[in-house]
């Protein structure tokens, strides 16, 4: 595995799935293969699970790690081409890039969208750009549009509790205060809808996301028609894509209650976290047994090293 910025570095994804799932029985059974190897983990934004997880895969794996905020401890970077440098940025994305490269044998990556333009967000700049000036392998941590490690940890998780041999999992849009990226969603449609699941998005009329990663994938805007039968049900929030970047309703009615839970197949919950309570999802929900949170934010240090781990024995 060269990179991994979304599903199409994947080959075998039952085969990832199936080692994280091994991993996870002895994390230190690979504890050598990246001896004198060091991964960089940058982030642009802020972290928590991917942060931690991702070190401590690598750190299972006997690399070196080297965690540094790169919006706020390193140079303003300029990311456009043939630009006059006569603003803030101090340094460009070229140079940036091929330095770091010089000091690490993978680079993890963490940025978020602004939001506002589309088609940049959308071109998915930052991490294409280390991609090509960085010459080593690059690990997303989430990106504009896309959060693959999340998404890995979400199939592995459904697969290890599901009691179905083909479950129901529903993506369903809850509301938000705040306007917050299509990454997750995106990444979970894209992923899911290539997993043995019967897969479903829910979510109000204008908040369809962008056909490229649910193609074929069946939406239901009846959250509680989308809701019977459900195995698991995933909630995440999502700003507009078609009126990019807005917040076209908050509608309340689309939290997660136990009301709603009671629709499914006694449904596991899922959600990426952080999480607002009371908004997302009530507090009986979050805090009932089939609550699986926390759970799946364990998987995460898993997925991130069987990663990492396909990542190492191709170099």
């Amino acid at each position: 595995m060269q990179n991994f910025i979304s599903f199409h570095d994947v080959d075998d994804l039952d085969f990832l799935v199936k080692s994280a799932l091994e991993i996870k029985k002895n994390p230190y059974a690979n504890s050598t293969l990246g001896i004198n190897k060091t991964i960089g983990l940058l982030f642009l934004n802020p972290s928590l699970r991917t942060r931690l997880s991702t070190q401590k895969a690598a750190q299972n794996l006997g690399m070196n790690v080297i965690t540094f905020n790169l919006n706020n401890e390193g140079w303003a970077i300029e990311v456009n081409e043939g630009i006059v440098m006569d603003g803030t940025s101090s340094e460009h994305i070229k140079e940036a890039a091929a330095v770091i490269g010089q000091y690490c044998d993978v680079i993890g990556l963490r940025s978020f969208p602004g939001l506002t333009d589309r088609e940049y967000d959308y071109a998915d700049t930052i991490i294409n750009k280390f991609v090509q000036y960085a010459g080593r392998p690059i690990l997303s941590l989430e990106s504009a549009i896309l959060h693959p490690l999340q998404s890995l940890t979400d199939v592995i998780t459904v697969e290890e509790l599901k009691t179905k041999s083909r479950p129901k999992v529903v993506l369903s849009w809850a509301p938000h205060t705040r306007a917050l990226p299509q990454a997750v969603p995106n990444s979970f449609s894209e992923w899911m809808s290539k997993a043995e699941v019967d897969f479903v998005i829910t979510h109000p009329k204008g908040y369809e996301l962008s056909n490229e990663f649910t193609q074929g994938v069946k939406i239901e805007y009846d959250q509680d028609k989308a809701f019977e039968g459900a195995d698991f049900i995933y909630a995440k929030n999502w700003s507009s894509f078609r009126e990019y970047g807005k917040i076209l309703t908050k509608d309340p009615a689309w939290m997660i209650t136990e009301q709603k839970m009671a629709l499914t197949d006694s449904a596991k919950f899922m959600h990426c976290l952080p999480v607002r309570r009371n908004v997302v999802v009530a507090d009986e929900v979050l805090d009932s047994e089939n609550s699986i949170v926390i759970h799946q934010a364990g998987n995460r240090e898993f997925a991130a090293q069987a990663v990492l781990t396909e990542m190492l024995k191709g170099m």
